[in-house]
C-alpha cells in the first residue's frame, strides 16, 4: 500500500524540477511532464487507455491528458504546424491534470488521516 502523503511530496518535487526547465526549453519539458502526469494518473487509479474511463465523471481529466500527449507525440514526430501556442496548451493541460490530482490527493490524505484517528472502540 502506498502512502498518499509521500506520493504527493514526490510529485511536487518532481514537478518543481521539471517546471524550472519549462522556461528554458518548453518543448524538451513535454516528455518529462507526460511521464510524471501519466504516472500520477496511474497511481490515482486512472486508466488512460480504458474507453470507459474516458466517459466517466472525470473524463475531462483524461481528455486534458490525452490532448497534451497528442501534442507531445506530434512534436516528437516532427509534425509540421506545431506552434509555440500548441506547446503552451500542452503544458497547461498537463498542469491542469497535475493540479487536479494534487487536490484530489489532498482530499484522500484528509480522509486517510480521519480514518487513522477513528477507533472502533470510541464509537
Amino acid at each position: 500500500m502506498s502512502e498518499p502523503g509521500l506520493e504527493r511530496h514526490e510529485w511536487e518535487s518532481e514537478w518543481e524540477s521539471i517546471e524550472e526547465g519549462i522556461h528554458d526549453d518548453p518543448v524538451d519539458a513535454l516528455s518529462e511532464l507526460d511521464m510524471l502526469v501519466h504516472r500520477m494518473l496511474e497511481e490515482a487509479g486512472f486508466d488512460v487507455d480504458d474507453p470507459v474511463e474516458r466517459v466517466g465523471d472525470e473524463r475531462e481529466v483524461v481528455a486534458n491528458f490525452l490532448a497534451a500527449r497528442e501534442i507531445k507525440l506530434a512534436v516528437e514526430r516532427g509534425a509540421d504546424g506545431i506552434s509555440p501556442g500548441d506547446v503552451a496548451l500542452a503544458i497547461n493541460n498537463y498542469r491542469d491534470v497535475y493540479e487536479f490530482l494534487l487536490a484530489n490527493r489532498s482530499t484522500t490524505d484528509a480522509d486517510f488521516a480521519t480514518h487513522e484517528i477513528e477507533h472502533p472502540e470510541d464509537t
